[in-house]
């Protein structure tokens, strides 16, 4: 026979239990191994069997004993039966002592019916507080404080502390921790179910197709496409190939034409092809996603990540899908999976009576839903292609092998580009236009003139009316002699009238003009003349009229007679 513990001892198992100890830590406190621990407590709460009872029959329900004044141990308590083999290992001769004797005698007398005992009993002591089972917790008197400052979001850490510091609670960590997870899992809030009105919401969920055998034998599993009005439950379903951003759009598309209208709202998950950055207060949809819905009038709304039952409605149509319609089928194409799952829609889902709306599907959708969709428009959303670029150093960005310039503000910058083999539409990431641009062929460059910065653009690119603008600007010789220049030597002399104006920065316009008048004068027309002019800084020459009378002029008589003179005395 295997040794029996002290009375003592089981007393010191016992209260330590009810005050929240586990096994580990009575045994290390004990000297006892903790499944001793673990099997003194068991038959210590086995309820008592009455003699007549039948064998196998169910022991009855222990009463529940009140607590302290300390809120943790039983004062004055009536015990329920104590099952014999709970009165042989606790008051068994061999191992009691004096005082556990006592105890034992008390529990024997009582002989398996209804005993009042003093101050502790064994089986009373670990009963649990009325409504709950196991041992009391230790935060049990900060009940309500807990639970207020979890309502106030604060965590287990911040619990414990507060509790220490300011009430002066002797509690561990762990303890607080099991207290707050009991309170998490002991009141679930449940689900709410929210039903919408007519026309207001559709949802949309993917799942696996029925297999598909190729004409080379091979075999593919689709995807099937499934959206259902909420307040209807009218579905349409399509197997696509993929999950593209393109075949996204052409189901949803497909199915708004279908159903003759347009749902004000569309709650899918987070797949890759229509949210490029999941998040459930600021989600990042796909550009081409926004335009679809902008073109057709509604709003696309992302549920919160891995969470499946905001869009309950759709999850379970998709297995009605699976179950109903496709399982243990194959199809040659998926054109013929679409036929069948069209006419199946018809027939077979829209004439079933639903199990929580409990009306036929189709009669509501006819009757109440398809009046409540928004209009279509005049026609479908346009195809085109998009993608993300980066602007070249040079201001363009590649589509489709060809070049498309943008304005110098957006050079290194991502935008985003659409074209359609006609145009070239290019956005900035908020998706306003920026610029559009007339496809070209691969390899061409389409470059605005307006996108060339004024720093960049070449001399004789901006005409010879503008350079004689300048020229004006300096005065109206130098514009004459420009003038003279081109007509003289042609449009290459572009570059003359350009170094012309490029004189202004070392020379003033007064200088520049009268370089020019005087060149004009000699007839000089080259640029290197009125360089040189500038440098000697040459005063033009003065033209004097004939004067035929003056003091200091003699008449043509006195020369006469001077020369008459000077012949005779030479030959005289």
């Amino acid at each position: 026979m295997a040794n029996q513990l002290k009375m003592a001892e089981i007393h010191a198992i016992l209260t330590l239990r009810t005050r929240g100890w586990s096994y580990r830590r009575i045994a290390r406190e004990v000297g006892v191994h903790r499944e001793t621990v673990a099997r003194y407590v068991a038959l210590a709460r086995a309820p008592a069997k009455p003699a007549n009872a039948p064998i196998g029959a169910d022991p009855p329900e222990p009463a529940i004993a009140p607590l302290g004044p300390d809120g943790t141990e039983p004062v004055n308590v009536l015990i329920a039966p104590v099952s014999e083999p709970a009165i042989a290992l606790i008051g068994g001769a061999e191992a009691a002592t004096e005082a556990g004797g006592a105890a034992a005698d008390g529990l024997k007398a009582a002989g398996g019916g209804m005993t009042e005992v003093g101050d502790w009993s064994p089986v009373a002591a670990l009963l649990p507080p009325p409504g709950r089972a196991g041992p009391v917790s230790g935060c049990e008197p900060y009940r309500a404080l807990v639970e207020a400052k979890l309502a106030a979001g604060l965590t287990a850490v911040r619990i414990h502390q507060d509790l220490v510091g300011e009430h002066g609670a002797t509690l561990s960590y762990h303890a607080v921790r099991r207290f707050v997870r009991k309170l998490h899992s002991a009141t679930p809030l449940p689900f709410r179910r929210i039903e919408v009105a007519a026309g207001e919401e559709a949802q949309v969920d993917f799942g696996r197709g029925a297999a598909v055998t190729l004409p080379d034998g091979k075999i593919r599993r689709p995807h099937v496409f499934r959206i259902v009005l909420s307040h209807s439950r009218k579905g349409y379903s399509e197997a696509v190939a993929r999950q593209t951003t393109e075949h996204f759009i052409r189901c949803l598309e497909n199915a708004f034409w279908h159903f003759g209208g347009v749902p004000r709202t569309v709650v899918i998950d987070n797949l890759k092809a229509a949210v490029m950055k999941a998040d459930w207060f600021d989600p990042d949809l796909n550009p081409k996603l926004q335009a679809f819905a902008q073109h057709y009038g509604t709003v696309i709304l992302p549920t919160k990540p891995y969470t499946p039952r905001h869009k309950g409605k759709v999850e379970r149509g998709v297995g009605y899908v699976q179950d109903n319609a496709l399982k243990g089928r194959t199809f040659e194409s998926l054109a013929a999976q679409n036929r069948f799952l069209a006419e199946w829609e018809t027939t077979i889902a829209d004439q079933r009576i639903h199990g929580t709306t409990r009306q036929p599907v189709g009669r509501v959708f006819d009757q109440l839903e398809r009046p409540a969709l928004l209009p279509l428009p005049t026609g479908r959303f346009p195809s085109f292609q998009e993608g993300e670029r980066i602007v070249n150093r040079d201001g363009h960005v590649e589509v489709a092998k060809a070049y498309y310039s943008v304005s110098p503000e957006h050079v290194g910058r991502r935008v985003w580009v659409r074209w359609d083999g006609h145009v070239v539409r290019i956005f900035d990431r908020q998706l306003q236009q920026i610029t559009i641009h007339v496809q070209h062929q691969p390899g061409q460059f389409a470059t605005h003139p307006r996108h060339i910065a004024p720093q960049k653009r070449a001399g004789v690119e901006r005409g010879t009316a503008w350079w004689l603008r300048k020229t004006h600007a300096i005065g109206g010789e130098t514009a004459r002699w420009a003038e003279a220049l081109l007509h003289e030597r042609g449009i290459h002399a572009l570059r003359a009238v350009m170094g012309l104006i490029n004189l202004t920065r070392g020379h003033t316009d007064a200088a520049i003009e009268q370089a020019c008048r005087t060149a004009r004068a000699c007839g000089a027309y080259r640029l290197r003349d009125i360089r040189n002019l500038l440098k000697r800084q040459a005063r033009p020459q003065e033209q004097f009229e004939f004067t035929q009378e003056h003091p200091l002029i003699r008449s043509l008589a006195d020369y006469e007679a001077l020369v008459h003179t000077a012949f005779q005395e030479v030959h005289g």
